[in-house]
């Protein structure tokens, strides 16, 4: 039993600033829009942005001040709460795993962030102190592995575990430029400007606007390639940031997994609740021989869906991954036969991919004539992206697993222990009865909810195949 002890000092000024932060675009479009009359108005309004901001602190202090935490009767106990007293209490036993966070006020004063992971783990983590020593982080850690071994207090030391990866310069490059996160930085700068539209006068910038541009089309292409690049860049710069120093450790019993620069994070994957494994590679990576693994675990949250599905290599060549996992998880095949589609399935993937493509492109050449023609280059592309997802689907089965590789934007390959399978689901529609053709789904339990595979247009027989390889296994698990 140990007495009640808050968070640093310092946990209420990350949560202060958080709210402060989540506040802070709506005061300014309540203190900068149009519609007031006069100075009075105007003050008015800072006035009450002044008393929020205020009230936001006091709570912040408040809310660090009501908050302790305290190790009981192999419990983690956290009460919180300001004016609504609340208890949490978490036994040691069911801890899944206690990942660490450093920020940059957390570094400085020599702290961590620690989220407690269970099973149980729903849309937010079981628990998360913001701001604790180190020592007390590995005190927690202590009390968890003295739960799960029999009273023994031995934490597993990340140094005498078997290093399986580190990012090298060259990968961390590589991932940073194919990572794809320009969407990520432009979606984000979309959102910001979104929440200023009381701010700035949209209407008129963007009519003056039409009217240079219809006039200025090349110096128009020349700023939003511009902007692009510049998009690129940051995500660039983003990317290499978060994954710098990236690093899988293999202990008796979890993989640690740690990674970045300004913030450094580590994550504890226990080995038992290992679902599955998933080989992703997007078109570049794809063509350059890379590809990015991932486990799926039942632990983590909807929060913390790094806790569900862990990044176990960032970016690796597909040719290295069986050598890299063969050692460190032994149980899975990384490179079991595949047997495709049948050839009678590409017309239904390329009939899909037209649904959409045909109408679009019949309706720009009826009313746009000539300049409608280049919508056929949206055809083409559809109608190559639909063969690749026909040559992609594939599946395979083994004693023991259940391998399944299909397409959607990015190839993805799972391989899953029959085990872990949760449920197998078979469907076919009208016109894939009528060819003896059907669409497998597997599920897998994951923190974050079900993680699934699916692979359309197989052969109805070796679908059938499947389900009788699991529901065997289910009747011999029944009748035993």
């Amino acid at each position: 039993m140990s007495k009640p002890k808050r968070l640093h000092p310092i946990a209420s000024v990350v949560t202060t600033g958080k709210r402060i932060r989540n506040l802070l675009i709506p005061m300014l479009a309540i203190n900068f829009s149009g519609g007031r009359e006069g100075i009075f108005s105007l003050l008015i309004t800072l006035a009450i942005s002044l008393v929020v901001i205020i009230i936001t602190l006091l709570t912040g202090i408040l809310s660090w001040l009501r908050f302790t935490y305290r190790f009981e009767e192999d419990e983690l106990r956290i009460e919180y709460g300001i004016f609504v007293r609340q208890k949490r209490y978490i036994p040691f036993e069911r801890i899944q795993s206690i990942n660490l966070t450093e920020g940059l006020l957390q570094r400085i004063f020599g702290l961590v962030k620690v989220q407690v992971e269970t099973a149980g783990s729903g849309d937010e983590a079981e628990a998360v102190l913001s701001a604790i020593t180190k020592e007390e982080a590995g005190l927690i850690q202590e009390y968890v592995a003295a739960a799960k071994n029999d009273g023994s207090r031995e934490v597993e030391d990340v140094r005498a575990g078997n290093k399986v990866f580190t990012i090298s310069t060259s990968e961390l490059l590589i991932l940073s430029l194919t990572s794809g996160g320009v969407g990520v930085v432009i979606s984000a700068v979309v959102a910001l400007f979104s929440q200023l539209d009381d701010i700035i006068p949209y209407k008129k910038i963007f009519g003056d606007f039409e009217n240079w541009a219809v006039h200025n089309i090349i110096t128009l292409a020349v700023i939003v390639f511009f902007g692009l690049f510049f998009a690129w860049v940051i995500s660039l710069i983003i990317t290499m940031i978060k994954y710098a120093n990236f690093t899988v450790v293999k202990t008796e019993r979890d993989f640690i997994i740690s990674q970045g620069l300004l913030e450094r994070r580590q994550i504890t994957i226990p080995l038992r609740r290992i679902q599955a494994i998933r080989i992703r590679e997007n078109i570049v990576r794809q063509l350059l021989g890379y590809g990015t693994v991932y486990i799926v675990s039942a632990g983590g949250s909807a929060e913390n869906e790094e806790g569900a599905k862990v990044m176990l290599l960032p970016v690796v060549k597909v040719k290295h991954i069986v050598p890299l996992l063969k050692e460190v998880l032994p149980e899975y095949q990384m490179e079991p036969p595949l047997f495709s589609a049948p050839k009678r399935s590409m017309r239904r993937y390329i009939l899909r991919a037209w649904y959409l493509t045909v109408p679009i492109v019949l309706a720009a050449i009826i009313f746009l004539k000539t300049w409608g023609l280049l919508s056929l280059i949206i055809f083409a592309i559809a109608t190559i992206w639909a063969i690749l997802k026909y040559k992609d689907a594939g599946w395979s089965l083994g004693p023991k697993q259940l391998t399944m590789r299909f397409r959607r934007i990015n190839r993805t390959t799972v391989f899953m222990q029959k085990n872990r399978v949760q449920s197998l689901k078979m469907r076919e529609s009208f016109f894939q009865r009528r060819q003896s053709l059907g669409t497998l789904e597997a599920f897998v339990k994951s923190g974050a909810g079900d993680a699934w595979a699916t692979v359309v247009d197989l052969e109805r027989s070796d679908i059938q195949q499947v389900y009788e390889w699991y529901s065997r296994e289910k009747q011999r698990e029944i009748s035993g």
